[in-house]
């Protein structure tokens, strides 16, 4: 029987039947694979805004939910417990996992003046001419179209989750449906009509879990009435933060977090064949709500609620879209030789510091979920602590299909990790910089290491920097900068964030971020 989304895919197979898999030698020559086993598949499943907090193998104390299926690439692959982005913001991590470089060098700084320079080099470029067959499905917000593909298929602008209007290869299209389940039906459906003489990189990238988060309909009393616990820091004073974070303004949840966000309203994007089944979820808790009166601190924490439910609702309706997909590459015979990724483009607040969104250079904000599993390579249930970053994706992909990794790529190949391997050359330090400078979050940056933190918040309305001791204040609530009893480490972090800035070539303090070209006939949200 013919399904929706089989008839919804049709143009796919279209396109497939008229398009051959452009392999051009021109742009580099791949190196020869192993020749025990043939070059793998890569499924790259990318989720946008999804906190390691929410995905339960990851073990957060306040057990916020079960995400059984992305569990299954854990217990089958590799779980880092480390994985940092180097500019905790949508656009501009993506720039970064498909070149491998910082923003300074790929030219993506932010999400509201920046395009995506296509021309450069990217690993679905080099996997391409090295005989892969690649798709990109789901979210992009690059501005510029994609390149590197033979097949895309994304979502205009941030997406919407109900019937979102899509572009593929050029052309805008009708969706109808749930926005996870639309990435999942297209991505299977690409699957079934690809070339199979040859390997593929499928990236599967879905715009759960960013705001206004809307789960999926069926998703909506997922944790029946669940009332969640409270970080420690939600109703932090900031009284060891510096003055950025006091005036912090657009991402608390005391004062941010809106009727819309809450869905207070009706959303302006929910289809109509829905809104009888969207009422009778919502209108009576509403009118609950509504009738308590709440201010203060108490509105604040019914404020809490309503954000974990929606947003943890969203993150139910992704996990059963990945567990969907996993079936079918099981169900295909493609798990062996498929390495399977799940991640996302950075970590989020969920009440810590009483803030949601990410931005700043905390734990919650610059550390992503990922998750890795690669049969006969990766020993199943392994977990690895070592600084690792979304630099070293691009560059982990092209050496496990035997291609060559450019001189322009920062990251570093993570094979050896997942091999089990403990390379005494391993990074100690990473560096993090944040360039946009909107919703109260200036730009920053800084050095990590696994105990120590310094950060230098700079804009032309402040210019300070702090310091943390991660073992010692893991919540980072003090600011050490100024104590004496830090002197050395201070100096010790100074000096190695000079040397990653001279090494990663980052321009000097105060540098303007260079105006990106225009992108003729695109227009952005921010």
């Amino acid at each position: 029987m013919k399904t929706a989304a089989h008839a919804r895919n049709a143009p796919i197979r279209q396109w497939l039947a008229l398009s051959a898999c452009a392999a051009t030698t021109t742009l580099c020559a791949a190196a020869a694979p192993a020749a025990s086993r043939p070059p793998p598949n890569i499924v790259f499943i990318f989720a946008d805004d999804h906190a390691w907090q929410a995905v339960s193998c990851y073990g957060d104390a306040r057990k916020l939910i079960q995400t059984p299926n992305i569990d299954r690439i854990a217990r089958n692959g590799m779980r880092f417990d480390r994985c940092l982005v180097t500019n905790s913001l949508c656009g501009p991590s993506r720039a970064v996992v498909l070149t491998g470089a910082y923003s300074h060098i790929n030219g993506f700084y932010d999400n509201t003046v920046s395009v995506f320079d296509g021309s450069q080099i990217t690993f679905p470029k080099i996997l391409q001419a090295a005989g892969y067959q690649t798709a990109m499905i789901g979210k992009w917000h690059l501005v510029s179209d994609p390149t590197g593909f033979d097949f895309w298929q994304i979502l205009y602008d941030q997406g919407i989750y109900y019937d979102p209007p899509m572009n593929r290869n050029g052309q805008r299209i009708k969706t109808t449906g749930y926005v996870s389940d639309i990435v999942t039906d297209t991505s299977i459906e690409w699957l079934k009509h690809r070339d199979k003489t040859k390997p593929f990189l499928l990236m599967a990238h879905h715009k759960a879990t960013h705001r206004p988060w809307q789960a999926n309909i069926r998703d909506l009393d997922f944790d029946n009435g669940r009332e969640y616990a409270e970080p420690p820091t939600l109703f932090d004073d900031y009284a060891g933060r510096g003055p950025a974070e006091r005036n912090s303004a657009g991402i608390t949840i005391a004062h941010d977090i809106n009727a819309n966000d809450m869905k207070l309203t009706m959303p302006r994007d929910v289809p109509a064949r829905i809104h009888d089944q969207w009422k009778a979820y919502y209108d009576s808790r509403n009118r609950a709500l509504d009738e308590k009166a709440l201010s203060g601190d108490a509105l604040t924490k019914a404020k809490y609620q309503r954000f974990m439910h929606e947003y943890l609702a969203t993150v139910r309706s992704l996990d059963n879209s990945v567990g969907r997909l996993l079936d079918y590459l099981e169900k295909e015979g493609l798990i062996e030789n498929t390495i399977i990724v799940y991640a996302s483009d950075q970590g989020f607040f969920l009440g810590e510091h009483g803030w949601f969104d990410k931005r700043w250079f905390d734990e919650e904000s610059i550390r992503t979920p990922f998750i890795i599993s690669w049969p006969g390579v990766i020993k199943p249930g392994s977990t690895n602590a070592q600084i690792v970053s979304n630099l070293d994706f691009a560059p982990t992909f092209l050496e496990v299909a035997g291609a060559p990794i450019p001189a322009r790529m920062q990251g570093r190949s993570l094979l050896p990790l997942l091999k089990g391997e403990h390379p005494a050359d391993w990074r100690h330090s990473f560096y993090y910089h944040f360039y946009e400078d909107a919703y109260g979050v200036p730009p920053q940056y800084g050095v990590v290491t696994d105990r120590y933190k310094l950060m230098h918040i700079l804009n032309a309305r402040y210019n300070y920097w702090e310091m943390f001791d991660l073992q010692t204040d893991p919540l980072e609530v003090k600011n050490i900068y100024d104590d004496p009893a830090y002197a050395q480490e201070k100096k010790t972090l100074a000096t190695e964030l000079a040397r990653l800035r001279a090494e990663l070539a980052v321009p000097p303090d105060g540098t303007p971020v260079p105006a990106p070209a225009k992108a003729k006939g695109k227009k952005r949200k921010p």
